[in-house]
Parts: C-alpha cells; structure tokens; sequence
C-alpha cells in the first residue's frame, strides 16, 4: 500500500501541473481518499462526442501500480465499449494488458482514444456495436450525438471552467 500511495502522490502532483485545456483530461482525487479519483474527459473533435464533458469513475486497488485501477464512465455515453447500465468500459488495458507503466492519466488518454475509434467487435452495448459492425455509421452517430447532448452538457461539479 505504500507503493501505491507513494506512486498516487506523485500522479496527483502531475495532475496538478497539467493543463486540461491542452490534454481533454482533468483528474481529480478525493480529498479524503487517494484510492478514489474522478476525471472529467472532453469528447474529442470531430466526433459525436465533441463538446461534451464525460465523467469516470476511477477507484485505485491497494496493489496499484501491479494491479489496473477499476475505470467506469459515471456519464451516460452511447459507444460500443461501454456497458449501457453500468458504464463499465472494454479496454485491455484495465485488463489483461495492464502495465505498471501505465498512470492515471494515460489511462485516461486511452480512454479518449477509444472513444474517437470505437472497437465494434468486443462491444459491451451490442446495439451500438452492430450499428457500427453493419456500417450505420449515421445511425451510431446520431445516437451517440444525442446521448451527448442529453447526459454529457450539464457542468460538473469540482471542474473549473466547465
């Protein structure tokens, strides 16, 4: 456990120096419990995401950085690799890919990353997955566009400028 709160220390000072303006990613620790962290993502340009303000969810095991944190979207989001009820995101990397290399924020960017180039064969919400896999590109959209605009424009709380 000192390993990982030593290692968290050090990604909150990392967190405190970075620029959400430049990077989409704003994280947040708990002020009471380093094991407990939220980030705030901008939805990437040029995708049905864009201009909005998507929450996650990230609890730290006691073992991190040997262990991945446990990531889920706290705003509804319509996308392949997102389960619809729980937000619980498919991503190797908070699985069998993980590496202690990996940080909080990296995390994080692979998380924006998915969300600009959804991964349609492993989906957690088959209907956005077969939208995609069966090329209704303008259906996936409109529905991920509308989901945007419904769950992900509010202000969030503890986010400066958002």
């Amino acid at each position: 456990m000192a390993t990982a709160r030593q290692r968290l220390l050090k990604e909150y000072k990392e967190a405190l120096k970075a620029k959400p303006e430049d990077t989409g990613i704003t994280l947040i620790p708990n002020e009471t419990n380093l094991f407990a962290w939220r980030a705030v993502l901008r939805g990437p340009k040029d995708t049905p995401f864009e201009g909005g303000n998507f929450e996650l969810v990230i609890n730290v095991p006691e073992q991190y950085p040997l262990q991945p944190p446990a990531v889920r979207y706290r705003t509804r989001i319509f996308h392949p690799n997102v389960h619809f009820k729980t937000g619980e995101i498919c991503l190797d990397i908070l699985k069998s890919a993980w590496s202690p290399a990996w940080t909080l924020h990296s995390v994080c960017q692979a998380v924006l990353a998915l969300m600009s180039d959804p991964a349609p064969d492993s989906p957690l919400n088959c209907d956005a997955g077969n939208l995609l896999r069966f090329g209704d590109t303008r259906g996936y959209n409109s529905l991920a566009r509308m989901y945007t605009l419904d769950f992900a424009l509010a202000k969030i709380a503890g986010v400066a400028g958002r």
